[in-house]
């Protein structure tokens, strides 16, 4: 994601294109910056909107999150190279710049190298305006709207009935829960940085989250506790009538299957 004010660039890698991580990732950028402009804009993002007979339409969510802001959401029509030119310019200036010659040992460090790259680059002379955009970007937020008072209810949230795998599912990964929690209502909520989970107040996730796809996250706490509990479970007696296990003649699956000829009397069954 990049944004840019008077030439001012201010950019985060994002886990995915999902809405609540787009979402997640313009308010980080704000509030980093303490102020937002009157109108952010996108190409056609599948997650922000799309152009239906000729007008755009904003997503559910992202229509929610310019009302919450208050301020407009412009979406580049298709097929304009200008418009579009104008958010891909800062897109380019990144990949030729930015991005050659580097090494990253994981999202946090792309993102740790991207803001400190990006403090050098808003201090340069630009040839355009003759200034350097880290001199004007004052000037731009006093002409800026305030930030609203609360967060936008873009982050990933669910609440749901632990499942006895005790695994839960944000965008294509699953993230392990204390098992203790099973059957239980609990709470889960994730962000760009990590996954939480609560039951009833308490605690009983917390994990990085994982921009991989389809992957399994356990902790091995929780793995730990899950495999205490089976083998806790099979050292508990089993009752005598559940042991005898009614044994009936072959010829019963075979006439069922077709096998030999007649059918099953009354009261018989297959279990």
């Amino acid at each position: 994601m990049v944004s840019g004010y008077s030439r001012w660039i201010m950019a985060r890698m994002l886990p995915s294109k999902a809405a609540a991580d787009l979402i997640a990732g313009h308010w980080r950028l704000l509030t980093g910056l303490g102020a937002m402009p009157k109108a952010l804009v996108w190409d056609n993002e599948a997650a922000v909107g799309s152009w239906r007979g000729g007008s755009p339409q904003l997503t559910e969510d992202f229509a929610a999150f310019a009302g919450l802001l208050g301020i407009r959401i412009i979406q580049c029509r298709p097929g304009d190279p200008e418009a579009k030119g104008l958010v891909e310019r800062a897109n380019g200036y990144l990949e030729t710049s930015f991005l050659p010659g580097r090494v990253f040992a994981s999202p946090t460090d792309f993102n740790i190298q991207l803001a400190d790259w990006l403090a050098k680059a808003n201090r340069r002379i630009h040839r355009t305006l003759q200034a350097r955009p880290a001199d004007r970007i004052e000037t731009d937020k006093a002409r800026m709207l305030t930030l609203p008072p609360v967060d936008p209810p873009g982050w990933w949230r669910s609440s749901l009935r632990l499942p006895r795998d005790h695994y839960v599912r944000i965008d294509t990964c699953d993230y392990s829960i204390h098992p203790l929690a099973i059957g239980r209502r609990i709470e889960v909520k994730a962000d760009l940085d990590q996954v939480l989970a609560f039951c009833e107040g308490t605690e009983v996730a917390r994990h990085a989250r994982c921009w991989a796809r389809h992957q399994s996250i356990t902790d091995p706490t929780h793995a730990a506790a899950a495999k205490a509990g089976r083998e806790q479970a099979r050292k508990r007696p089993v009752a005598a009538d559940q042991l005898e296990v009614e044994q009936r003649p072959l010829d019963t699956y075979d006439r069922i299957f077709g096998v030999i000829d007649g059918g099953l009397s009354a009261g018989e069954g297959v279990a």
